[in-house]
């Protein structure tokens, strides 16, 4: 089956169950910024919302014990040659979104994986006038690279339910982690 769009990968089912209820309660346990409508953490280096980047000024330290793993994992299993250094914890409830993006080119380096813990949502890609929705289930995991990555942007609506296969799913609290690699000469 050709991709919903070159460079964009869905892997279902990433993680089981008991691997995902301990990292939503490491994550519980964890600090939470407050400072977008949505809760975050931010691990490796933050992430500056208002200037759109990350840089090595911003470095917060290595990746916490319970995440360096998970880090390594997906370097291991992807095949990719670096390991991703910077992580933001996403928290949506529901009615919350994300505007459509494309992740900082000039701070991060491909691919950006995104695993998605506790419940799905749809995500939206667009280029232009050509829109495309892919629902994310619960411990699938997302890897945007090459087209996916540079030419579409996504995002999610911010909205209490979504339309799968003709069915209207409530969505529930969903919680992301971002994976990125910081490019070292930002």
């Amino acid at each position: 089956m050709a991709p919903l769009i070159s460079g964009l990968t869905c892997i279902a089912n990433y993680l089981d169950a008991a691997t995902e209820q301990a990292l939503i309660a490491q994550i519980d346990r964890s600090d939470w910024c407050h400072d977008l409508r949505r809760r975050t953490q931010h691990y490796g280096f933050r992430y500056d919302y208002r200037d759109r980047a990350a840089s090595q000024s911003t470095y917060l330290g290595p990746l916490p014990g319970w995440l360096a793993p998970l880090a390594q994992q997906l370097k291991q299993d992807l095949q990719i040659s670096h390991s991703h250094d910077q992580v933001i914890v996403n928290e949506y409830l529901p009615g919350q979104g994300i505007a459509p993006h494309i992740d900082c080119p000039n701070s991060f380096a491909d691919p950006i994986i995104s695993l998605s813990l506790g419940a799905g949502c749809e995500m939206e890609f667009s280029n232009g006038p050509d829109i495309r929705r892919l629902y994310l289930e619960p411990c699938s995991l997302l890897l945007l690279s090459e087209e996916a990555r540079y030419s579409w942007r996504h995002g999610i609506r911010p909205r209490k339910s979504d339309l799968v296969q003709g069915q209207r799913r409530r969505r529930q609290r969903r919680l992301s982690l971002t994976f990125r690699w910081l490019n070292k000469q930002h």
